[in-house]
């Protein structure tokens, strides 16, 4: 039995992660995601696919971020009609991204066509939302720590990755003639303090090892971002302002929505309403309830006083008028809304309104990518462009650090330390070139591992003949 893998996506690049396994005759697609970032790799997502889609017997997902999955849709739009693979929650916040990412894609070829920026007489979008849709009878849900067979000579097992909620560690058992091989993908990592996921599960074994390595060359701050948070949320109530905070709806909400109960608990910021006005969001969180065992906070939200997702000073705004009513705020409240970077969604309207006045303040909670709306209003820009007027930003702009779903290096060195045996060959993938070498390099140092940091489009053999 002979074991090769093509690199299509998250080489060298944090994002469109695809991995195809070819195990003898069978071909196993390991994560399906969109490019992102920069038009360069945006570009890749309208290429012909490396192999045609319908040869590939099944797709496995670590986990549901659009990197990881966005791309789903177009596979199957051109002929895939297998078994996609994920956990229980990644299942449901499949289905919610990938909606939302199809709604995307085709409001956004809708403005390009009214504003005429396309070459193309009339833009497509990537896929619809009826595209989407048609992702979800291919969905197969499994159970952390249960192995599965996939064909009579392969299993999957997956663990926790923490990350966000069901993100999944992946192990493959390939039982050949001679001997069985064990293949690792570890997915995205969490960290290892995360106040609401488990930490990531350390397995002690990986013949063949895809480890991510997103911050493999930095440190997390280590300031408590709690703490930072509270400052930027008491200082603009003493000027009787509006806090607006841009946030991912998958993760990073949660996240700022439990640090805030926490802080007005213990009466470290004001008893003052804050309000989601998210969609997707609100409907993410939802199902932290419906996932009671996939993370730490179980206990908490059954019990009516100590649930940071349903308390007296947190609404949930769903439509589109109570989002417009809140721009009638004078003061003592707290915004969060999508997007993160401040590149579309809701918070625009917020930013709208809020960045011309003194008193209102920003804060942002999560990496701001070089060239988004975000990245430049933190830079210090005078003057931020939206629905075509240039509004002046008067505001207070803060940013909390310590906040990120990812392991650091330090923590992705942990994670590694715990597999027992050398592997036969680890693939340092899914971060951008220089932290992947500078990872990789870390590996060969600490571990005398074999590291390789494969390009976009290699093919490598990882066994033959076992």
């Amino acid at each position: 039995m002979d074991i090769r893998v093509k690199f299509l996506g998250g080489a060298q690049s944090v994002t469109g992660s695809r991995y195809l396994l070819e195990i003898d005759t069978t071909k196993i697609l390991v994560d399906c995601g969109l490019f992102q970032g920069i038009k360069e790799l945006r570009k890749r997502n309208w290429d012909s696919f490396p192999i045609d889609p319908a040869e590939i017997e099944m797709v496995l997902l670590t986990h549901a971020h659009i990197d990881h999955s966005g791309y789903l849709p177009k596979l199957v739009k051109e002929g895939f009609r297998g078994q996609i693979i994920l956990t229980e929650p990644s299942l449901d916040l499949v289905k919610i991204l990938l909606t939302d990412a199809g709604k995307l894609q085709e409001e956004e070829a809708d403005y390009a066509q009214r504003k005429g920026y396309s070459s193309h007489e009339k833009p497509e979008p990537l896929y619809t939302k009826e595209d989407a849709e048609t992702v979800f009878d291919l969905l197969h849900p499994i159970q952390f720590d249960e192995e599965v067979s996939l064909t009579d000579r392969i299993t999957l097992t997956a663990y926790n990755a923490g990350h966000i909620l069901g993100a999944s560690i992946l192990k493959l058992r390939v039982r050949g003639e001679h001997q069985t091989k064990t293949i690792v993908f570890s997915g995205d990592l969490g960290r290892y303090n995360d106040p609401i996921l488990n930490p990531p599960i350390g397995l002690p074994k990986a013949d063949i090892l895809f480890i991510e390595s997103t911050y493999g060359d930095r440190l997390h701050e280590t300031n408590a971002p709690e703490e930072l948070l509270a400052k930027a949320i008491n200082d603009t109530y003493q000027k009787g302002g509006v806090a607006v905070i841009p946030s991912f709806a998958v993760g990073r909400t949660q996240l700022i929505l439990y640090y805030l109960f926490k802080l007005q608990q213990k009466g470290k910021i004001p008893q003052i309403p804050i309000y989601v006005d998210s969609p997707m969001a609100i409907d993410v969180t939802k199902l932290y309830k419906d996932y009671l065992k996939y993370h730490r906070l179980g206990p908490s939200l059954q019990e009516e006083h100590a649930n940071p997702f349903a308390h007296k000073n947190l609404h949930y705004y769903q439509s589109q008028e109570s989002s417009m009513s809140l721009n009638n705020l004078r003061g003592d409240a707290i915004i969060i809304s999508a997007s993160g970077m401040a590149t579309g969604g809701r918070i625009l309207h917020h930013l709208y309104n809020r960045l011309p006045h003194e008193q209102d303040s920003i804060i942002f909670v999560g990496y701001q990518a070089e060239g988004t709306r975000g990245r430049k209003i933190l830079d210090g820009e005078k003057y931020s462009r939206m629905y075509g007027l240039d509004i002046e930003v008067k505001a207070d702009i803060y940013y909390i650090n310590g906040l990120s779903a990812h392991a650091d290096q330090n923590e992705l060195i942990k994670w590694a330390d715990g597999i027992a045996d050398k592997p036969k060959m680890t693939f340092v993938v899914h971060g951008e070139i220089e932290a992947a070498t500078v990872f990789a390099r870390k590996l060969e140092e600490l571990f005398d591992w074999n590291t390789m940091v494969p390009n976009y489009l290699e093919s490598v053999e990882i066994f033959q003949g076992i």
